[in-house]
């Protein structure tokens, strides 16, 4: 039991991860979009603000991912427009983003419930 505790996504690995900057296949990856998607919402949004390296290549922070999932929440699974999740987060950036930490956190939990459940011995009594 307490390997599956371990291996449970209570705790998300990712977040407390010490890597520093992520490429924009990563983060796509992450929030499951194209990265044609993030590189419209870059656009769009202008409190993104996404570093270069010397290449050119764009590096997201765990702070800017923060960002980029409250924008995916917004428009993908709240069906905003564009236009109403700019203002959204221009207006309320840290409500939004603490709404998405503990939806996310619910999520693990149920997640591990669920798993926990299923492994629990069938104590159906009649």
């Amino acid at each position: 039991m307490k390997e599956l505790y371990k291996k449970s996504t209570i705790l998300d690995e990712k977040e407390k991860s010490s890597k520093l900057y992520y490429s924009i296949g990563e983060v796509a990856e992450i929030l499951q979009v194209t990265t044609s998607h993030i590189r419209f919402w870059l656009n769009e949004f202008d409190m993104l603000h996404i570093q270069k390296n010397k290449k050119g290549d764009r590096r997201f922070t765990q702070e800017n991912i923060k960002d980029l999932k409250a924008i995916y929440h917004l428009v993908k699974e709240k069906g905003y427009k564009i236009e109403a999740a700019k203002e959204i987060m221009r207006q309320r950036s840290k409500e939004v983003k603490q709404k998405m930490q503990t939806l996310e956190a619910l999520h693990r939990i149920k997640d591990f419930l669920v798993m926990l459940r299923a492994e629990l011995p069938n104590c159906n009594s009649s």
